[in-house]
């Protein structure tokens, strides 16, 4: 079966699928992709990434061994929750990408995370990097991005990625990067992020903390990766009462060790 058949034939599922079952349609919307694809495309687009040194200089975990330990150590710490629904399926890697002025951190499909320079040295401590690890994570763990994908670059971008095309590996890539979640993914990723620091030393609500902090400053600059809907204030607020409803006990900012980490760079 070729690529444009297999687009036909899932577009009529899909059809069929709104048509029909409307009351049945999840809450982040359809994917029909299954989660072995999801682990699929996200190691081809992890390949293209760690090839493209020019436009991705990642530090080498062979030889940045304190750096890579340590943000390591706050991913184990939230799969180690068993909260994370994928936490066996996915590669959950980390990489950090040397750019100081790039404000971003992305999770592919699959659990390849990524963080830039640029956010590790502004953000004020561990428990605000975990907070946003904890969304990122939760853009994968719910499968977001091939559920926005699918709707943004179409079916047949996607499946030829899957099948292994070179130029639609890298649109992908690209797509993925630059992602803008909806409204309800990005309510949906906070949440989740909510969920799996609640239990950890540090405060439930702790992606609030990037959030603030753009506000102090004037709310100007707020990167793509974390949308502004809903509005970075109303994301401090959810944070905090979710946090709260929860019960999250949690207290400890890491700021000690977070400063150590940060003078690696």
């Amino acid at each position: 079966m070729n690529i444009k058949t297999i687009t036909l034939t899932l577009g009529l599922a899909l059809l069929l699928i709104q048509c029909g079952n409307s009351d049945k349609v999840p809450k982040g919307g359809i994917n029909l992709f299954t989660v072995a694809q999801d682990i699929e495309l996200g190691a081809q687009v992890a390949a293209e990434i760690d090839g493209n040194s020019a436009e991705y200089p990642i530090l080498d975990p062979a030889t940045n061994v304190a750096a890579y330990n340590y943000i390591n150590a706050i991913k184990d710490k939230i799969l180690a929750t068993g909260k994370v629904k994928h936490k066996d399926d996915f590669a959950w890697r980390v990489r950090i990408v040397k750019n100081d002025d790039v404000l971003n951190a992305f999770c592919t499909p699959g659990g390849y995370i990524y963080f830039y320079t640029g956010i590790i040295k502004y953000l004020d401590n561990e428990a605000q990097l975990a907070g946003v690890m904890g969304h990122e994570m939760g853009h994968a763990d719910l499968r977001h991005s091939t559920r926005q994908m699918t709707k943004q670059a179409g079916l047949d971008i996607l499946l030829s990625a899957l099948a292994g095309d070179s130029e639609a590996i890298k649109q992908v890539t690209a797509g993925i990067i630059g992602l803008k979640f909806s409204r309800s993914h990005e309510t949906e990723a906070d949440r989740i992020s909510v969920e799996y620091l609640c239990g950890t030393p540090w405060p439930g609500s702790s992606g609030a903390g990037f959030f603030e902090k753009i506000e102090a400053e004037g709310g100007g600059g707020t990167p793509e990766f974390l949308s502004t809907h809903p509005s970075p204030s109303n994301r401090v607020e959810n944070y905090h009462t979710w946090a709260t409803n929860s019960g999250c006990a949690g207290n400890d900012d890491g700021k000690m060790s977070y400063d150590k980490f940060k003078r690696l760079f």
